[in-house]
């Protein structure tokens, strides 16, 4: 079989699959988990991943409004903390851009978190240094996609930096994921740069420090995942459930409940051994994950089925999220947002 390409964005997916070989730190805030993955030079070309640190944020509800005043916290103080460390200061210009299609709902992250950045280089230009202190100069772009423009992603913002001279970039982007359970719910941060589209397979020019000539922060959020993603995680967590009835059914104050219980979350939920896989599984539980994957992916790839799906409720999903980003980043650039607690 055909070895099966994960489709991911995400540098921590690509690292559990080495997870024997990589260590990465992992802190809990609020449920909110917090993970930095450094990928030096020796594990760029292993992991699909440039050199570079990658923060990435996992949480749960973002309907919920605490909920998302807690991520908002969390994403805000990594991100400042990612700013130092590039050693940016706060008289630095920025220049906000918002990658993706804003007439695609899943790919419309970018757009939408530029229209609630605070902007404020016309302020500098018009008044020069008269601009109250406790706000930086920032500019916000929406270069659109080559398939809309016919122009390269890259060199429309090489132009616009010519042109605009920022001290840095910070660009926002929809992602990919390999796991159902990440979509819409991580938030990615890196100093490495971005590839526009690369996650579905739509390999843009590198939008980085190497390319651009400043620093560059990428930002995203996965928001699809891939056909033989839904189906192989499908499968595991049939089997996960097979193994919680098999642990529960005779147990009187679990049989009513089976079928309402969240195993997903429970920890304490064992393996199927292997004649329970092939009893309960057939064919399919003598394989391991990456064989499934395999396996699925050379049965829909022959006949482009190999979708790339986002939820039903995107759409208000994606409101909320951008929401997220701009205020994390305006009050990340902006210490008077900050101070104040306003967007």
């Amino acid at each position: 079989m055909k070895k099966y390409q994960i489709r991911t964005d995400l540098a921590i997916e690509s690292v559990e699959n080495i997870s024997d070989e990589y260590k990465f730190e992992e802190k809990v805030i609020d449920n909110i988990k917090i993970t930095e993955i450094i990928i030096d030079k020796e594990y760029e070309e292993k992991l699909n991943k440039k050199k570079g640190t990658y923060i990435t944020i996992e949480f749960d509800d973002v309907t919920d409004y605490n909920n998302r005043q807690k991520i908002i916290k969390v994403f805000t103080s990594e991100l400042k903390k990612m700013l130092n460390d590039f050693n940016i200061l706060e008289s630095f210009s920025c220049l906000v851009i918002g990658l993706g299609n804003e007439k695609s709902t899943p790919d419309s992250l970018g757009p939408n978190t530029i229209d609630n950045i605070l902007v404020t280089k016309h302020l500098f230009e018009l008044n020069g240094n008269n601009v109250e202190e406790g706000f930086r100069c920032v500019s916000a772009f929406n270069p659109g996609v080559m398939g809309v423009t016919g122009i390269e992603t890259s060199e429309v913002i090489k132009s616009l930096i010519r042109s605009v001279n920022p001290d840095f970039v910070i660009a926002v982007d929809a992602l990919a994921a390999s796991a159902i359970s990440r979509v819409n719910k991580t938030i990615q941060m890196t100093d490495s740069g971005i590839h526009p589209g690369s996650g579905v397979g739509n390999h843009r020019k590198e939008l980085s420090k190497d390319t651009l000539g400043i620093p560059v922060i990428a930002i995203g959020i996965p928001t699809v995942v891939d056909a033989v993603t839904i189906v192989s995680d499908t499968i595991n967590y049939m089997e996960k459930h097979f193994s919680y009835v098999k642990e529960n059914i005779d147990n009187p104050s679990n049989k009513l409940k089976v079928g309402n219980t969240n195993y997903i979350k429970k920890d304490n939920i064992k393996d199927l051994d292997d004649f329970d896989k092939k009893k309960y599984m057939g064919f399919l539980g003598e394989l391991d994950e990456e064989e499934i994957k395999s396996l699925i992916y050379e049965v829909l790839s022959p006949i482009n089925y190999n979708l790339m799906v986002t939820p039903k409720e995107v759409d208000f999903v994606i409101d909320k999220l951008s929401l997220i980003l701009s205020e994390g980043i305006n009050k990340s650039l902006h210490k008077k947002v900050l101070e104040s607690g306003t967007n």
